[in-house]
């Protein structure tokens, strides 16, 4: 899984704005609305405006595509330690239902 290993340390989820499970739909409908707002048009002459529509762009890019998201889920950064409980458990509740629903018992046999 050789890469773009810069893209493995950033929180594409959270630059989104969307849940870890969210859909497609739910993907490009917050993309959207993050371009028009950070779109460098707006702001010219904000090279920081420009980078943050960049970093959209790239993280649109990669959730977007279903492989890339894939490797990306597998090996992503997801600043887990920058939630407060609530929010992790809102942000990764696909996750752990997932995770619960695959029949794996907590007690050894």
């Amino acid at each position: 899984m050789e890469g773009n290993h810069n893209s493995t340390s950033k929180d594409y989820y959270k630059i989104l704005e969307v849940d870890y499970d969210a859909t497609d739909e739910n993907i490009r409908l917050s993309y959207r609305k993050l371009a028009l707002k950070w779109h460098p048009d707006k702001h010219k002459g904000d090279s920081a405006v420009t980078a943050k529509f960049q970093e959209i762009n790239e993280a649109y890019n990669v959730l977007i595509d279903p492989d890339k998201r894939f490797e990306y889920d597998l090996t992503g950064i997801y600043e887990i330690d920058k939630y407060t409980l609530r929010e992790y458990l809102a942000r990764f509740k696909g996750m752990i239902l997932t995770c619960n629903g695959l029949g794996i018992s907590h007690t050894s046999t």
